[in-house]
């Protein structure tokens, strides 16, 4: 009699593939000139040094941007798409792009249809994101690589003033303090770009155990929602930023209310209707949903310290903050990087 397993039917014929995808071959492994170890041909920079890696012939068809997104304090160049006219993609191209970026294809779509100046990457090296910009152009989207630099996204480019004084000439800005004061003639207001400062923040505390988890003991959660504007000249490269809820709004005089909202639009109103050259942007709230999909906000977590409750009983604190005000600054220098051009 035949035992049972002797008419059991394989459902392979042939030999079995490997589970793993195929790797390179020695020749084809780029040496990188700083530590002098083997890099697979796909990368552009080193992936132990993150030097820049020589570009060969073969290595120049077989490299792909890994598009990791650069640390808060580290410089970043972002791939920003340009074309303002109607793009038409093939559905190929649409499906190579999409691949190339990282996106899902709907998303892509909607970055392409906005019409607008977008990112549609953000890179680590300047040498990723020239490859970035070369790839799609192949594809059919033209776009233009700005690193963090261009943009001017120092801290010291960023003034927040205390209070304005209007003049007939010009604007009078004083800053915190008191200590210093900027003149700025009606004229020579280049750009104004408005937005909403989004903030979350997370207040945990928790008791330690002995066990894999701690004992929550308290938590609390808060949501901050600022309308603001940022406000360009052509002579300077600093943007003056008005918040709803850290300026003071004296010079409105009669007009100023108790809302602080309604007083920063009643500001804002007032000086475009004093400013002949002065444009203004106010796109940031209806593109806000697909620069999160490329300029992500920002989230932080940052420790309390540890509290002695009582003999053998220690507890720890921490907030979880995720801000959206990179990402306004981010947009903001682009519109006026973009304006100056």
């Amino acid at each position: 009699m035949p035992k049972d397993n002797e008419t059991i039917h394989l459902p392979l014929d042939g030999p079995v593939l490997p589970a793993e995808p195929q790797g390179f071959s020695p020749e084809q492994m780029i040496r990188c000139d700083e530590c002098l170890r083997a890099n697979p041909p796909t990368r552009v920079n080193c992936l132990y040094c993150s030097a820049t890696l020589p570009l060969t012939e073969s290595s120049a068809k077989l490299r792909k941007p890994l598009l990791k997104q650069p640390d808060k304090h580290e410089p970043g160049y972002n791939c920003i798409l340009v074309a303002h006219e109607e793009i038409q993609l093939s559905r190929e191209s649409v499906e190579d792009a999409a691949r190339l970026l990282k996106l899902s294809k709907e998303n892509l779509q909607s970055l392409v249809s906005a019409k607008a100046p977008l990112p549609l990457a953000r890179t680590a090296s300047r040498e990723e994101a020239e490859l970035v910009v070369e790839r799609l152009s192949d594809l059919g989207l033209k776009t233009l690589s700005i690193s963090d630099e261009e943009l001017g996204l120092h801290q010291e480019y960023l003034v927040r003033p205390r209070s304005f004084q209007i003049e007939e000439d010009g604007l009078l800005l004083t800053y915190s303090g008191g200590t210093n004061v900027v003149r700025i003639a009606w004229s020579d207001l280049q750009l104004l770009v408005s937005g909403r400062l989004l903030e979350k923040k997370l207040e945990v505390k928790e008791r330690m155990s002995r066990g894999s988890e701690n004992e929550l003991l308290d938590a609390s959660q808060f949501f901050f929602d600022e309308p603001i504007f940022d406000l360009y000249s052509f002579s300077g490269s600093h943007a003056w930023r008005v918040g709803a809820n850290s300026f003071d709004f004296s010079c409105l005089n009669d007009q100023k209310g108790l809302v602080a909202g309604d007083n920063l639009k009643t500001l804002r109103d007032l000086v475009v209707s004093k400013s002949s050259h002065l444009k203004v942007d106010d796109s940031f709230n209806t593109l806000r949903t697909l620069l999160e999909l490329v300029w992500p906000t920002e989230q932080e977590t940052q420790s309390t310290g540890w509290r002695r409750e009582r003999p053998g009983r220690l507890s720890v604190g921490a907030i979880m903050l995720n801000s959206n005000e990179a990402q306004f600054t981010r947009y903001s220098r682009l519109r006026r990087y973009l304006l100056k051009d």
